[in-house]
C-alpha cells in the first residue's frame, strides 16, 4: 500500500508536466487564421536607436516590417509548425521585399509560418500587399523633423487609398513619434476594419522624423 500511495503523487505529477512540455514542443498549427495587420515602419524613427541597422542606408520612409496572421477574437498565432522551408528562392524574393536580411528571416519564422503558404508565396503577398498601399505625398520623408496632427495622418493615408475603411488603419506611435502605420488585409489582401485590439496609440500632435 505504500508503494501504492507513492505511485499516485508520482503520476499525478507526470500528468500535469506532460501537457505543458507538449505545447512546447509542438507549435500551433499554421493557416488557422482570420486576416493580416501589415506593417510599415517609419524608417527614421527606427534609425535614431539602431543607426547601424542596413536598413537605414537605403530605406529612407515606410517600409515593410511585417505582414502578420491575425484572429479576428484578438491576438495572432506566431512560430507555427510546418513543413515549409525557406529555401533559396524565397531567400532571393525575400531581400527584396523586406529592407534587411534579418528582418526577412526573422518574419518568415515568427509570422510566415503561421500563413499556411511556402515562404516564397508568403513573400509574395508580402510584396502584393506592400505594393497595393499607396504612400501620400505628406509622407515622404525629408531631412528635417516635423510635427502634425495624428488624424492628418490618417486622412492622408485615407486619401491616398480609398479602399481603407474608418477602422481600416491604426497608427503606432512611442514617445509621440510615429513609428508604425499598420493596415488591415483580409486574406484575399484586400482592406477590411481592424480587429479590436488592433488601435492606436498615436493621439494630438505627433513627430515625424526626418531622414538621416
Amino acid at each position: 500500500m505504500k508503494h501504492a500511495a507513492l505511485i499516485v503523487p508520482a503520476l499525478a505529477l507526470a500528468l500535469l508536466c506532460g501537457p505543458a512540455g507538449a505545447r512546447h514542443r509542438n507549435p500551433p498549427q499554421s493557416s488557422g487564421f482570420d486576416y493580416y495587420v501589415m506593417s510599415l515602419s517609419w524608417s527614421p524613427t527606427f534609425c535614431e536607436s539602431h543607426r547601424d541597422n542596413p536598413q537605414c542606408v537605403a530605406h529612407p520612409g515606410l517600409v515593410l516590417h511585417g505582414l502578420w496572421p491575425q484572429f479576428a477574437r484578438g491576438g495572432y498565432p506566431q512560430h507555427c509548425a510546418t513543413p515549409q522551408r525557406l529555401d533559396d528562392d524565397a531567400r532571393a524574393l525575400g531581400g527584396t521585399v523586406f529592407p534587411t536580411e534579418a528582418l526577412m528571416v526573422h518574419e518568415w519564422q515568427t509570422h510566415g509560418t503561421c500563413s499556411g503558404m511556402s515562404a516564397l508565396d508568403y513573400f509574395k503577398a508580402a510584396q502584393a500587399a506592400h505594393a497595393s498601399i499607396a504612400v501620400p505625398s505628406a509622407l515622404n520623408p525629408g531631412s528635417n523633423t516635423w510635427r502634425t496632427d495624428a488624424r492628418a495622418i490618417a486622412s492622408a493615408l485615407r486619401d491616398a487609398n480609398p479602399a481603407l475603411t474608418a477602422r481600416g488603419l491604426a497608427l503606432s506611435c512611442g514617445h509621440h513619434e510615429l513609428a508604425e502605420v499598420r493596415v488591415c488585409l483580409g486574406k484575399d489582401l484586400k482592406p477590411m476594419a481592424c480587429g479590436r485590439d488592433v488601435t492606436d496609440s498615436c493621439s494630438g500632435s505627433v513627430s515625424v522624423p526626418g531622414a538621416r
